[in-house]
């Protein structure tokens, strides 16, 4: 039986460090790093670090259109799977398409 290494922390405080570490994550194979990065970020920031994380990937020059390797833009990729429509507002104010 597999043991758990990690214990899952629930409303763990958030800082500028620890949503930076979501720009250093590399994706395996061929995928877009910056498509890959934003899919981690959606899936693990509640929206408001979300909105300071995409803050910190604009300043880097990162790709917000990013596409995945069937030619879906980010913010198209979760407004058709999303029941969360504030983050595809949030994407489409900073120039998702």
């Amino acid at each position: 039986m597999l043991k758990k290494d990690k214990v899952k922390i629930i409303d763990e405080e958030m800082n500028d460090e620890k949503i930076r570490r979501f720009l250093t994550l590399k994706p395996y194979g061929d995928e877009s790093e910056d498509f890959y990065v934003l899919t981690k970020a959606y899936r693990g920031l509640p929206i408001e670090y979300f909105a300071t994380f995409l803050e910190m990937f604009l300043a880097e020059g990162r790709d917000i259109n990013a596409k995945n390797a069937q030619g879906q833009s980010f913010v198209s990729f979760i407004e058709g799977n999303s029941n969360f429509p504030e983050f595809v507002e949030l994407l489409r104010s900073k120039g998702a398409q």
